[in-house]
């Protein structure tokens, strides 16, 4: 049974005996990188620099809250507006695999240019195991590279550090927990964001459109879990494809792109079950996205497929 404060009395010294000098973390806003942002803060105070990487990729308003939740952690920060070389660095990249390399190697050298500044040697990651068991290794096949290890550069000039590395998700969020985080169940944001939400080459306008889409799946699936119609997924959001389809708007023929929603049940996100949503809320949805995205979207679909075979994310 993992025991959160057990783990804190060994991992803090050890942290802190690890790190001689300064160090640099990036921080999402999610669980895992909050956690260790939180836990590393604690071994060597100041000495930490949070930096929170704005891609242009990032959930609705999700900048402002993550700025109002580090003050509040009372941890040392800073926010990086970086969206114009990640959008450039991106441009043209279909593969998925190529998507998460680039953002990997793109995230290294904002983080290379901030640990510069700060004089820092050490980079800090909220890498959890379920991060590097699917990004393969000599004896694992590569399910998908995750940004933070199948997408590291290999001439990365800073330590490493991964206080996280050997937990899974449902511990992380006790961890979290005991740490009185407040996003100790918010449900999981991948690391390349947004762009692997966009089926296809990744585009300011498409990342603003899967924005707006997620947003509103978010905004539905937590009414109506409040609500009492369903269970809140462990996590659910939306994908726009890379196809379009005839609809009607009004008396006019109109061709739009597609959007999916996808929403699981999982405790780790090794494995998952698609979510059994009330049709009606499924419709909510759909009348929502196509209403208040209508110069776009003109189709909704809903993924009912398990993982495995599929992935949670798409790419």
């Amino acid at each position: 049974m993992f025991d959160p404060q057990e783990f804190m009395e060994e991992m803090v010294p050890d942290i802190r005996s690890t790190i001689k000098g300064k160090a640099i973390i990036a921080c999402s806003g999610g669980v895992d990188s909050t956690v260790a942002a939180v836990m590393v803060s604690q071994a060597i105070g100041d000495r930490l620099l949070t930096v929170y990487v704005d891609t242009g990729m990032m959930r609705k308003g999700e900048t402002k809250t993550v700025d109002k939740m580090l003050s509040r952690l009372k941890v040392n920060h800073k926010i990086v507006d970086a969206s114009e070389e990640f959008f450039d660095a991106l441009k043209g990249v279909v593969d998925p695999e190529s998507k998460r390399k680039v953002i990997g190697e793109r995230f290294i050298r904002v983080f290379e240019r901030e640990a510069k500044q700060f004089h820092a040697d050490y980079l800090v990651q909220g890498t959890i195991a379920p991060d590097w068991i699917e990004s393969g290794d000599d004896t694992r096949d590569t399910i998908k590279s995750h940004h933070n290890v199948g997408g590291l550069p290999k001439d990365v000039q800073l330590r490493l550090v991964e206080p996280l590395r050997d937990l899974y998700k449902d511990e992380v969020r006790k961890l979290a927990r005991h740490l009185g985080i407040e996003v100790s169940e918010r449900q999981p944001f991948p690391g390349p964001a947004l762009a692997i939400r966009i089926m296809g080459p990744v585009t300011r306008e498409d990342a603003e459109i899967v924005r707006e889409a997620c947003a509103i799946v978010e905004e539905e699936l937590e009414r109506a879990a409040e609500q009492g119609k369903m269970v809140l997924p462990w996590q659910y959001f939306a994908i726009l494809l890379p196809v379009q389809s005839v609809g009607v708007h009004g008396d006019n023929r109109v061709y739009g792109k597609t959007i999916a929603i996808r929403a699981v049940q999982s405790i780790d996100g090794m494995s998952a079950a698609y979510s059994k949503v009330p049709h009606e809320v499924l419709e909510l949805i759909s009348v929502r996205i196509t209403n208040e995205m209508k110069r776009n979207v003109n189709r909704v679909v809903y993924d009912i497929t398990n993982k495995p075979p599929a992935t949670i994310e798409w790419e």
